[in-house]
């Protein structure tokens, strides 16, 4: 269910080992070549998923909640088809987000903290968790809920954002902010299918600790770009979106132990410097132009 950047990545593995099924609201050539039997449908529309019951031994959801409301509808009406069959799937993987924790205050974050979301966002990716998690409750589905904070990978990188100019936090107002690679996260979602925990909950994240201006100056650098300029909170208010706003808000340290020990995730990229280097080496950056 979704079958964006990250699932993707994951295909080439998840073919070797199932057959595998996707939703997709039109037919896809890429899906097609990677041997992927395509079923078209759309999760805002009940009556086009009545395929799906009954079909799948495992479920990959990675398909986002709407935009607005405070609840996950499309969660809600795929459960209610799966639900409406004999054989429910073996296991359900769930990729959700890390910020319905809320704000931390930087503090480091297991599992077991307790959910506090402040956006509209994170609520509905907690209201998503709740359906699934309750679902598995019910049935025999072994339901695992997969936390992801930032994404990055070579082609995924905020270099626009550097570009503009877009300030960051000045050292004594800034907030930790955690990292996980989109190849990293793929390899999450298939180990989580073979060894995912029942109604277990999982922080994807790598190993490093650091703020976001740190982040956004490690990029610069690499890239031969100028470190954004630093700003109070109060002065960035009045220069940035609501959604990096938002970003700004929270601070939090995550905990991946579970994770490795768990899941057996071997961390492809273990820090973002790693991660950085590998960007480099695919898209080295551009010499400046030479002035005269």
């Amino acid at each position: 269910m979704g079958c964006g950047d990250v699932v993707r990545r994951a295909l080439p593995a998840l073919t070797r080992r199932w057959r595998v099924f996707a939703l997709v609201r039109e037919f896809d050539p890429a899906l097609h070549v990677l041997g992927v039997k395509q079923i078209c449908g759309d999760l805002d529309q009940p009556a086009t998923l009545r395929r799906l019951a009954g079909l799948a031994h495992a479920v990959l959801h990675s398909a986002p909640p709407p935009g607005t409301g405070s609840g996950d509808p499309r969660t809600q009406r795929l459960l209610a088809t799966l639900a409406n069959a004999r054989s429910l799937p073996r296991r359900i993987v769930y990729i959700s987000t890390t910020g319905v924790y809320g704000n931390c205050g930087g503090a480091h974050v297991p599992e077991t903290r307790p959910l506090a979301a402040t956006t509209a966002r994170a609520n509905r990716r907690v209201a998503a968790e709740g359906l699934l998690r309750a679902f598995g409750r019910r049935g025999r589905s072994r339901v695992s809920v997969l936390r992801a904070p930032g994404i990055y990978a070579a082609d995924r990188l905020p270099l626009e954002r550097i570009q503009r100019g877009d300030p960051v936090l000045i050292p004594a107002e800034d907030v930790y902010t955690n990292h996980i690679h989109a190849e990293d996260l793929a390899n999450a979602c298939v180990e989580a299918l073979e060894r995912g925990g029942a109604n277990r909950v999982y922080n994807i994240c790598d190993d490093s600790a650091l703020l976001m201006g740190d982040w956004f100056d490690r990029l610069a650098d690499a890239f031969a770009l100028p470190r954004p300029p630093r700003a109070t909170r109060a002065e960035v208010q009045t220069r940035l979106s609501p959604m990096l706003l938002s970003f700004m808000g929270e601070s939090r340290q995550l905990e991946n132990a579970r994770m490795k020990k768990e899941l057996g995730l071997r961390l492809r990229y273990p820090t973002v410097d790693s991660g950085i280097a590998g960007a480099v080496k695919a898209h080295p950056p551009q010499p400046l132009p030479r002035e005269d």
